[in-house]
C-alpha cells in the first residue's frame, strides 16, 4: 500500500526539518562570532532586498507642536510635548511619526524610536483616538507604549511603519482606520526583489538620520522598541544598525519554524530563502553585545511562548560567548498578544539613563 500525505504543515515542517542553515551560529570564540556576526549582516542585507546606495535629503518639517499631558499607571499627571514631523526616506517616500519630549527631560535626552504593530498605526501608541481625541490613561494592546516611553523620562520618536496609519493607499483608507496596506504593498517588494522588512528597516535607519540633526538627542543614547509588527522591524533594524543601542522587542521574537511559517501571519513578515541561511535567533545574535530586551505573554497565540523560551536559550548561548549574558533578559507575562513593559522599562534606565 502507498503511503500518502496531505497535510501541508506537515510536509513543509519536514523540509525545515531537513533544511541546514548555512549561517546557523556555531561560533566558539568572541573573533569567531564577530566574523559570523559580519557575515550574516551581508547576506541578511542581501535577503531583504538591499538598501539605496545614496541617501535622499531628509528635508524635515514640524507640522505641529502642542503641550499635552496624560496620567501613568500610578495616575500621576506627565505633562510632555508632541511634535508631529514628516521627513522623505527615500526618492518617493515620506515617513510621518510624533517626537515626544517629556516637560522635565535632561539636554541632551536618551530617545527611543517606537514602532507600532498592526492595527491603528503611530496614533494608536501617542493616545490619540480614532476622532482625534486623546486617552486619559493607556489603552489598547499597544498601551500607548511611546507615551509609557515619555512618562519614564526618555524622548520618544513614534513613526508610522510604511503600510499602517498614515501611510497607506487609498483602498485600505477607504475599508477603515485599522485596515493596512501590506497587501499589495509588502508582495510588491517581493515582486521587485525586495521586502517589507526591508524598507521598514530603512526607515528606522533615516530615523536615526534624523535623530542625528536634533540637539536635544543624544544619538549616543538611541534604542528601538516595537510590539508585533514593530517587534519585526524592532528586531531587524538593531541587527543591521549598530547605531543602535539597545532594543525592546515585544510580542514576535519567536522561531520561523514555530510562527511565521507555521500559522497565518501577514505578508510583510516573510523573507525570501531567509530559512536557507538563518533562524529567527541568529537574527537577534547579530545584537549581541549590545542589550536587547524580549517579552511575551503566555497566551499569545500567533507566537507561541514555548517556541519563544527554546529561541531565548539559543541567543542566550550567543551573548555567553561574548560575554554579555548581564545584556539580555527577557519577561514571559500572564497575557495575551500585548505590549507590557513591566521590566523593559527598568531594563533600558539601566543602560540609557543610569
Amino acid at each position: 500500500m502507498i503511503e500518502r500525505q496531505f497535510d501541508t504543515l506537515t510536509f513543509t515542517q519536514t523540509i525545515y526539518d531537513q533544511t541546514k542553515q548555512k549561517l546557523s551560529f556555531k561560533a566558539k570564540t568572541k573573533e569567531e562570532a564577530i566574523e559570523w556576526q559580519r557575515k550574516l549582516r551581508r547576506k541578511l542585507t542581501e535577503l531583504l532586498g538591499g538598501f539605496p546606495k545614496r541617501k535622499t535629503p531628509l528635508k524635515p518639517k514640524i507640522l505641529e507642536t502642542k503641550e499635552l499631558k496624560i496620567k501613568d499607571h500610578n495616575q500621576q499627571t506627565i505633562r510632555y510635548t508632541r511634535q508631529t514631523i514628516i521627513f522623505n526616506s527615500r526618492k518617493n517616500l515620506s515617513v510621518y511619526g510624533y517626537f515626544l519630549t517629556p516637560k522635565e527631560a535632561e539636554i541632551p535626552n536618551s530617545c527611543i524610536i517606537c514602532l507600532p504593530g498592526h492595527g491603528r498605526g503611530v496614533d494608536d501608541i501617542v493616545g490619540i483616538e480614532e476622532d482625534g481625541s486623546l486617552r486619559e490613561t493607556y489603552g489598547g494592546y499597544q498601551k500607548d507604549f511611546a507615551l509609557q516611553c515619555v512618562a519614564n523620562g526618555f524622548s520618544a520618536f513614534a513613526i508610522e511603519q510604511l503600510g499602517f496609519g498614515h501611510r497607506r493607499d487609498e483602498r485600505a483608507r477607504e475599508a477603515g482606520s485599522g485596515v493596512s496596506s501590506c497587501q499589495p504593498a509588502a508582495g510588491a517588494a517581493l515582486l521587485l526583489g525586495e521586502t517589507m522588512i526591508g524598507w521598514r528597516v530603512y526607515d528606522v535607519m533615516r530615523v536615526i538620520d534624523y535623530l542625528e540633526m536634533r540637539p536635544e538627542v543624544d544619538v549616543g543614547r538611541v534604542a528601538v522598541m516595537g510590539i508585533s509588527g514593530g517587534g519585526t522591524t524592532a528586531l531587524f533594524s538593531s541587527a543591521l544598525d549598530l547605531r543602535i543601542k539597545a532594543a525592546v522587542v515585544s510580542g514576535y521574537f519567536n522561531t520561523f519554524r514555530d510562527s511565521i511559517m507555521s500559522m497565518p501571519h501577514c505578508i510583510c513578515n516573510y523573507i525570501p530563502s531567509i530559512l536557507k541561511w538563518a533562524e529567527m535567533y541568529d537574527i537577534a545574535g547579530l545584537i549581541a553585545p549590545r542589550p536587547l530586551f524580549i517579552e511575551s505573554g503566555m497566551e499569545d497565540p500567533i507566537f507561541p511562548v514555548e517556541a519563544t523560551k527554546r529561541a531565548y536559550e539559543k541567543i542566550r548561548k550567543i551573548y555567553s560567548i561574548f560575554g554579555a549574558e548581564d545584556k539580555l533578559d527577557i519577561e514571559i507575562f500572564k497575557g495575551g498578544h500585548e505590549f507590557y513593559g513591566r521590566k523593559a522599562f527598568n531594563f533600558l534606565k539601566k543602560i540609557l539613563i543610569e
